[in-house]
């Protein structure tokens, strides 16, 4: 999936070249057991937290979790990878990666140091997605459920005698954990469903609809700005005239990826009294937990719908 910083293009290049010289004399080995029961059994690298959240959370301290990007500033998509990154990787006896074009910096340091000891989880391929399918998948809430429980699952492979405990945490997870989560979801699909809302790119797509919202949006101004390719005409015109006449009750934009289109129609919300919610692509901030991250977020978008004009 091309991207919205091609001035970073070269540094993600020399980085990858650099990852893969020094991922090559140091591969992963075998899950070190852990004696008498304490420590972790094994390494998990995620190459993005909202993933390796996740993964950490379902370890439950029986594994050693390490997330790549972790920096709300960074782009996830032009990421230069570092020496350390490469050693991580390398060494790591599971490692979680979105895939679908999003990372392709981890994917090709994957491939830089093929080991058959180590695990993978490629998260677009798991879900069976297609080619040019959307990949943010953890604004997937079912999505995300189906990769909670491959992470599990996987855990319970490199650590058979601590299956019942990954199962535990899994559904720990599921039900407690995602309590607040579920129910702000729940909650905005009761009482605003088929409410119109513009957002600036894919990343709220797939939220937005199981929250049952009607999307306004063109997607192809949505898809346009998250690639980083121009946005036609028609779809500059569409977008500013559902702000102007406020056929969108709430604007949802993504805070990490502002470009001079987003700029505009954020402004022209404001302007026309539209409740503008941001979200953005990892954690924010860096120190929560996806389920806290993703909580808040809702609650603004609550706290946005119910102010809406109109409402």
């Amino acid at each position: 999936m091309p991207r919205r910083t091609p001035t970073r293009i070269a540094a993600a290049a020399a980085g990858i070249l650099l990852a893969a010289s020094l991922a090559a004399c140091d591969r992963s080995g075998p899950a070190p057991v852990r004696e008498g029961g304490g420590g972790p059994a094994f390494t998990v690298v995620a190459a993005e937290n909202f993933w390796g959240s996740i993964a950490a959370q379902l370890a439950g301290g029986r594994a050693s979790v390490h997330s790549v990007i972790t920096d709300p500033g960074t782009d996830p998509h032009s990421y230069s990878p570092s020496s350390a990154d490469a050693r991580a990787i390398a060494g790591a006896n599971l490692v979680i990666v979105n895939g679908s074009g999003y990372d392709e910096w981890a994917s090709r340091m994957l491939d830089a140091s093929p080991s058959p000891e180590r695990s993978v989880i490629d998260v677009g391929s798991a879900l069976k997605l297609s080619a040019g399918s959307n990949p943010h998948r953890w604004y997937y809430p079912a999505d995300v459920i189906a990769v909670v429980r491959r992470i599990a699952g996987a855990y319970a492979r490199l650590d058979p005698a601590d299956a019942s405990f990954f199962t535990a945490r899994r559904a720990r997870f599921e039900t407690a954990s995602l309590a607040r989560y579920d129910r702000l979801r729940a909650q905005i699909a009761e009482r605003y469903a088929g409410v119109s809302v513009g957002y600036s790119e894919s990343i709220f797509q797939g939220l937005g609809e199981s929250l049952h919202l009607r999307l306004l949006t063109p997607p192809s101004f949505a898809r346009s700005i998250a690639e980083g390719t121009d946005v036609s005409a028609a779809d500059k015109r569409a977008v500013d005239e559902q702000a102007a006449r406020r056929e969108i009750r709430v604007w949802v934009f993504n805070r990490q990826n502002v470009t001079p289109d987003v700029e505009r129609v954020n402004a022209l919300a404001a302007e026309h009294g539209i409740p503008v919610v941001p979200v953005t692509e990892t954690l924010d901030p860096a120190g929560d937990t996806f389920q806290q991250w993703q909580s808040d977020q809702l609650q603004a978008l609550l706290a946005a719908l119910a102010g809406a004009p109109g409402r």
